[in-house]
C-alpha cells in the first residue's frame, strides 16, 4: 500500500515555551495531542501477563518482571487529568502518555516538575491501493490456487509438507481494521481483538464514517496474506496460527493519525502472549535520514522494546522507492525489526520499495518478498479474490515464514 503524509514542521518539546506551530491541531483545531514523558515509574505495579507471555519469555531467559512491566505513575497520571487533559494511551514501555489538550494545559503539564518532555503525536493519510478484482473459482481443490506463486518464491510450500503451518505460534497483527466474513477466515484461529481507535473489540468497520472510508479495507487484504485458507484459491504460510488482531489505523483523508495506537497495541500484544507483530505502517516526513538511527521514533523504540522480550517484530519497508524520500520509513529503521521490501514474480525488487541503508550504515531492508501483484481476498465479499501492490503485502509473506520456522522449531528465540 503506498503511505502519503502531511508534511508538517515538529520539535520535542522540553521545559520553557511552547510555540503553537510545534503542535498539531486536533480535529476541534484548539486541541493538540501530545506525548507526555516522564521522570520515574510506579515500582509498586506491574501489569498482568499472560501464561503465553511468560512462557515466550522464559524461553529467551526472562524470569523476573523487567522494567518496560511496571506501569506509568498513577499519581502523574491523576495531576495530568485534574489539569484537565484527556489521557488517550499509556505506555509502560515508554513511560508516557498520549493526551489531548488545549496549549494552555500543554503549558501547565510541561512545567510539572516530572515530566522530562512532550513531544507530538503524528499524523499521516494514504492513497488507495491498485486493485484487480477476481472471481473465485466454483470448483476448489486442496491447492495454492493462484496463490502458489508466492507462496513458492519464499519456498514456504516446502515446511508445510512437512506439516509445518504455522500452528502454536502467536501473531499480533496490527492494521487498519478486518473483516472477516470471507471464506478465506472460515478457518481463522482468532485469540483477541481490539480496536484502539474507538475503545472497544470490534476491529470490523463501525461508524458511518469508517464504512464511507473502507476502513478496515487494507487490515483485511494483508492479513488474508499470511493468515487466509481456502484451498484452490488462496493460502497463506501462517493460516494455522493463533491470531492477535489490532486495529489502530484511521484511514479517511484528513484524519489524525493516532500513531501512540501502535504502540499501545504492541505492549498489548506482548501483554497476551504474541511471539510475532506484522505491520504494514510507516512514517517519516517528521523525520530527517538523520533520524533514521533506530533510537528517534516512538515505534522504533518500542519494538525493539518488544524484541527484547522476545517478540519478533515484522515490518514492511514502505513504499517511497521511488519518491524523493526513498529510505526506509520508521519503524523499519529499528535495528531489531524485520524489515521487508517488495520483489516481483520474477525476484526484482519493486521500484517503489523503500531503500536503505539507515543513516547509520545498518542493511535495510533485511529481506523481501511478493510485492508486486500479490494475491489476496477482496475485503467485504464473501469468495472474491483480487492482487494488489506494495510493500503493505510482502510484509505478511515474511511474517508467516517467520511463524512457520517457530513452529517447526519452538525453542528457537526470536533472535535465532
Amino acid at each position: 500500500m503506498r503511505l502519503f503524509f502531511i508534511i508538517t514542521i515538529f520539535s520535542i518539546l522540553s521545559a520553557g515555551e511552547i510555540r503553537t506551530d510545534d503542535l498539531e491541531p486536533g480535529r476541534r483545531g484548539s486541541q493538540y495531542r501530545v506525548w507526555v514523558y516522564f521522570d520515574k515509574k510506579d515500582s509498586t505495579s506491574i501489569v498482568a501477563l499472560d501464561q503465553t507471555s511468560i512462557k515466550r519469555r522464559i524461553k529467551h531467559n526472562i524470569f523476573k518482571p523487567t522494567k518496560h512491566d511496571y506501569n506509568v505513575k498513577k499519581s502523574y497520571i491523576n495531576e495530568i487529568q485534574k489539569i484537565g487533559a484527556k489521557v488517550n494511551n499509556q505506555s509502560r514501555w515508554l513511560n508516557a502518555l498520549s493526551i489531548t489538550a488545549d496549549l494552555e494545559k500543554i503549558k501547565l503539564i510541561n512545567n510539572l516538575p516530572y515530566v522530562k518532555k512532550i513531544e507530538p503525536v503524528k499524523r499521516h493519510r494514504k492513497k488507495n491501493i491498485k486493485e484487480v478484482f477476481i472471481k473465485s473459482p466454483i470448483n476448489r481443490n486442496l491447492d495454492y490456487g493462484p496463490s502458489a506463486e508466492q507462496i513458492e518464491q519464499i519456498n514456504c510450500h516446502v515446511p508445510h509438507i512437512a506439516g509445518y503451518y504455522g500452528q502454536g505460534v502467536r501473531v499480533l497483527y496490527l492494521d487498519s481494521g478486518y473483516e472477516l466474513g470471507h471464506e478465506a477466515y472460515d478457518s481463522l484461529n482468532l485469540i483477541a481483538q481490539y480496536d484502539f481507535i474507538n475503545n472497544d473489540q470490534n476491529t470490523a468497520n463501525e461508524t458511518d464514517q469508517e464504512i464511507s472510508e473502507n476502513q478496515d479495507d487494507h487490515g483485511t487484504i494483508c492479513l488474508s496474506v499470511m493468515a487466509g485458507y481456502a484451498p484452490g484459491s488462496l493460502i497463506g504460510p501462517a493460516f494455522k496460527s493463533e491470531y492477535l488482531l489490532a486495529k489502530t489505523e484511521v484511514m479517511a483523508d484528513e484524519i489524525y493519525q493516532e500513531v501512540d495506537n501502535y504502540v499501545a497495541a504492541i505492549e498489548w500484544g506482548e501483554a497476551l502472549g504474541a511471539d510475532i507483530t506484522c505491520a504494514s505502517l510507516g512514517y517519516y516526513d517528521w523525520y530527517e535520514y538523520s533520524d533514521l538511527d533506530g533510537n528517534t521514533a516512538a515505534t522504533s523504540i518500542a519494538v525493539d522494546i518488544a524484541s527484547s522480550l522476545g517478540v519478533l517484530c515484522v515490518n514492511s519497508a514502505g513504499n517511497e522507492g521511488d519518491d524523493p524520500w526513498y529510505y526506509v520509513c520508521t519503524p523499519a529503521d529499528a535495528d531489531s525489526i524485520l524489515a521487508v521490501g517488495a520483489v516481483d514474480d520474477e525476484g526484482s525488487i519493486a521500484n517503489f520499495s523503500s531503500r536503505g541503508p539507515t543513516y547509520d550504515g545498518r542493511i535495510k531492508p533485511e529481506v523481501c518478498a511478493r510485492g508486486v501483484s500479490t494475491y489476496c481476498v477482496r475485503s467485504n465479499t464473501e469468495n472474491i479474490y483480487r492482487t494488489a501492490s506494495g510493500t503493505s503485502f510482502s510484509a505478511p509473506l515474511a511474517a508467516g515464514a517467520a511463524a512457520v520456522i517457530m513452529s517447526a522449531n519452538p525453542n528457537w528465540t526470536n533472535m535465532q
